[in-house]
């Protein structure tokens, strides 16, 4: 992949963009879990969500016609707020094209959304314990650790 000076065109993925975004997915799945994901599996889990926006909206950061970035929100509803949190997940920057400030625009982009949203009350995220450089990617975006942990039960 070519390294483009121009500034990314943020969108909402199409269905046209799920195997680059499940190409992403495994890579970032390798890069930061040091997991293998199955490609039929996560290439139909991100044809199933572009289908069903009520389950989650992909937003993609594209250069020259290339997608170079993504992130996906999902609903968390929440009664404590009367409203909805957005957790933003799938994040993911080509490599060739990181430290340009492209997660900053997604993210941007998703707050600006969020925010004329009534029933938003909220973006979250998670973050894998040891990845020092995204804490400070979002410390830097104004988010602040929110005090839990994650525990989860694959089925």
């Amino acid at each position: 992949m070519t390294v483009s000076p121009r500034q990314p065109t943020i969108r909402e993925a199409r269905p046209e963009d799920a195997h680059c975004i499940a190409e992403y997915n495994r890579s970032m799945a390798r890069e930061t879990e040091n997991k293998e994901l199955d490609a039929v599996t996560v290439l139909k889990g991100v044809q199933a969500g572009l289908a069903q926006p009520n389950l989650c909206r992909y937003f993609v950061a594209e250069v020259d016609g290339l997608v170079i970035g993504q992130a996906m929100i999902t609903y968390e509803w929440s009664d404590w707020r009367n409203g909805e949190l957005w957790w933003i997940q799938s994040v993911y920057v080509h490599p060739d094209h990181r430290r340009r400030g492209i997660f900053r625009e997604l993210f941007q982009h998703i707050r600006l959304i969020a925010q004329n949203y009534p029933k938003v009350r909220g973006l979250r995220l998670y973050v894998e314990a040891d990845n020092q450089i995204g804490k400070n990617v979002y410390r830097r975006l104004g988010m602040v650790h929110a005090g839990y942990h994650v525990y989860e039960l694959e089925f």
